[in-house]
């Protein structure tokens, strides 16, 4: 499926990092989406071949931007803030060019406003 993710995120390209959702499970809160490491991409680094591993964390923030969007049924994109990482491991230190990757986050806990996720790349 192609979603508009310039409607759903408050970005516009090539702050969009992510390519499309390829899934949304609304009775499970959860969500996935994917992304291809191109040489067009906003943090590609042509001396290490890919993009930095650090720049998972957007692609997990972008991702539960599109399931909020999803879930409140928005007509239109809204702010949200990642306030913070209890834990980001990765066992890889780029992503790298040419290779698909998908996005999941889970909704692990919501209430005044704040929402808890678990995510994987």
């Amino acid at each position: 499926m192609n979603y508009d993710l310039e409607k759903i995120l408050p970005h516009k390209r090539p702050m969009i990092l992510i390519d499309d959702i390829i899934e949304y499970l609304p009775d499970e809160n959860k969500i996935k989406t994917v992304v291809t490491i191109k040489e067009k991409a906003l943090f590609y680094d042509k001396k290490i071949k890919g993009v930095s591993s650090v720049a998972g964390i957007e692609y997990m923030a972008q991702t539960v931007g599109c399931y909020a969007f999803l879930k409140d049924n928005l007509s239109e994109a809204e702010i949200g803030f990642l306030l913070g990482s209890r834990l980001y491991k990765s066992k890889v230190y780029k992503f790298s060019l040419g290779e698909t990757y998908t996005i999941e986050a889970g909704e692990i806990f919501s209430g005044n406003d704040i929402v808890s996720f678990n995510c994987l790349i």
